[in-house]
This record gives C-alpha cells, sequence and structure tokens, in this order.
C-alpha cells in the first residue's frame, strides 16, 4: 500500500516539476529559450532524479506519520466495529429469545384457557351424572311404585273375583 503511494508522489511531483518548468518557459524565463519571435519551445531538460527523490522523501516524511496514525485509528475502528457488531448479534438472539418467551407466554395462556374449559366440562358432566343417578333413583323408585300399585290393583281384582265367588249362587245340596 505504501509503496502504491510513493509512487503516486513520485508521479505527481515530476508532474508538478514539469507544469512549473513548462510555465518557466512558457514565460521567457530559463535556459534553452527560443526566441519569442520563433515561437518554438525547445526540449525540456531533464530533471534532476535527486532533486525528484528528496522530494519525495521529504514529503513522504511530513505525511507519513499522519497516515501511519490514521492507519493505526482505522484498524482500532475496524476492531471496534467488530466488536459492535457481535454485541448487535448477541441483543439480536436476546430479542429473538424474548419473542420466543413471548410466544411461551401465549402458548401458556392458551394453556390456561384451555384448561378451565376442560375444568367446567368436567363440572358440568358431573354435574348431569348426578342429575342422571337421582333420575334413575326415581324412575327406580316411580317403576317400583307403579307394580306395587299394579300388585295391589291385581290382588284387589283377585279379591273382587274371590267376593263374587262366594257371592254367587251355589246350588244347595240336597240331603
Amino acid at each position: 500500500m505504501w509503496e502504491g503511494l510513493e509512487q503516486l508522489l513520485k508521479v505527481k511531483l515530476e508532474v508538478c516539476a514539469d507544469l512549473s518548468h513548462s510555465s518557466l518557459l512558457f514565460f521567457g524565463v530559463g535556459p534553452g529559450v527560443a526566441s519569442p519571435d520563433e515561437g518554438v519551445v525547445e526540449d525540456l531538460p531533464l530533471i534532476d532524479e535527486k532533486a525528484v527523490e528528496q522530494l519525495t522523501e521529504g514529503l513522504i516524511s511530513h505525511y507519513l506519520p499522519d497516515l501511519q496514525r490514521s492507519k493505526s485509528a482505522l484498524q482500532e475502528l475496524t476492531q471496534n466495529q467488530v466488536v459492535l457488531l457481535e454485541t448487535l448479534e448477541q441483543e439480536i438472539s436476546k430479542f429473538k429469545e424474548c419473542n420466543s418467551i413471548l410466544d411461551i407466554d401465549a402458548l401458556f395462556s392458551e394453556a390456561k384457557h384451555y384448561h378451565n374449559k376442560l375444568v367446567n366440562i368436567r363440572n358440568e358432566m358431573m354435574m348431569l351424572h348426578e342429575k342422571t343417578s337421582k333420575l334413575k333413583k326415581r324412575a327406580l323408585k316411580l317403576q317400583q311404585k307403579r307394580q306395587k300399585e299394579e300388585l295391589e290393583r291385581e290382588q284387589q281384582r283377585e279379591k273382587e273375583l274371590e267376593r263374587e265367588k262366594q257371592l254367587t249362587a251355589k246350588p244347595a245340596r240336597r240331603t
């Protein structure tokens, strides 16, 4: 990364040097300037490599500490972002757990509702069982009473028949 930055700075310095040299030549200052009448610019002289190297090193030494501090700050920021992302994931999982707890609460309330319904049905069945038991006892009593009444009627009829037989005239016996 730093090598690419260094090369970029070298290229920019070369371009700046070329522009400044060109502008000097344009205004007729510097060695090798053609007469203004001709309007022709001679070939550009070679740029001093040592000066470019020194300018590059100076520029790099000037900006490199700031860039290194920025790099370390960015690394720290990236680490903090990773920690923050992990924390957010944990919080999201907690919210999901809360939602599942709410679902569980809803299930428990629904279970309680159905339990109450079952208790009511059980009570109703017990009440119906008691009523049917009472009705069976009453039916048994009524049946026994009816049988007793029929028996009494039958006995009454037999008594009446017996009485009729006794009341019927009997032929007298001759002696």
